[in-house]
């Protein structure tokens, strides 16, 4: 009887472990990407020609019903919405200074010796870093440069450090199609990759 009710307990656990799992995946946010990062400027054609010429992004079009200035670039999976400021104090005041520390947007980069040379030809001041992580004996480098109107922005190879969730709360979910760092899932969390892929839609 003993075994049985071992057996029995087991069972209702495994049962338990499975109702809380459908429990969670009832609850989880039906997130994707980050689709977009939106940037107040104080010349449109400025940004365009910044963000065209020295990052490569593309213009696209933007819903006619927008009543005010602006213009939507598209590339590498993220899309970039300028905005005519009408208010300059709401643009930074510095537009030369660079500090790791502040606000800004960062894009994965898969060769760093050339973004380097294509700042450097675009006459765009920038600096220079390198990270790093002795305990996985691996290094990150850094490129920060400003836009036009002062909003930094980040070229990283952070592929390079491997992606461990440090609690046990929520679950990463990595798209099947952008490029990802590694990442240490955890057994359950393997499990559900296996079962849900990400995919996009399109």
């Amino acid at each position: 009887m003993q075994i049985m009710g071992s057996n029995q307990e087991k069972r209702d656990d495994e049962n338990g472990e499975s109702d809380k799992k459908e429990e969670e995946d009832k609850h989880e946010l039906p997130l994707m990407a980050l689709n977009h990062v939106s940037r107040l400027c104080r010349s449109v054609k400025d940004s365009i020609e910044f963000y065209t010429k020295v990052l490569g992004f593309v213009i696209i079009e933007r819903p006619q019903a927008f009543d005010f200035d602006g213009a939507w670039l598209f590339n590498y999976g993220i899309g970039i919405h300028l905005v005519q400021s009408k208010d300059e104090d709401r643009l930074p005041s510095d537009k030369e200074g660079l500090d790791p520390m502040d606000n800004h947007i960062s894009f994965q980069c898969e060769d760093m010796e050339a973004m380097e040379q294509r700042l450097k030809d675009f006459n765009v001041k920038y600096m220079k870093r390198t990270v790093d992580d002795e305990e996985n004996k691996t290094s990150i480098d850094q490129l920060f440069f400003n836009d036009p109107d002062g909003f930094m922005i980040e070229m990283c190879n952070c592929e390079n450090l491997k992606l461990v969730p440090a609690g046990s709360m929520g679950k990463i979910k990595l798209p099947c199609d952008r490029h990802n760092p590694p990442i240490e899932l955890r057994k359950d969390d393997n499990e559900r990759s296996q079962e849900k892929p990400m995919s996009n839609s399109n």
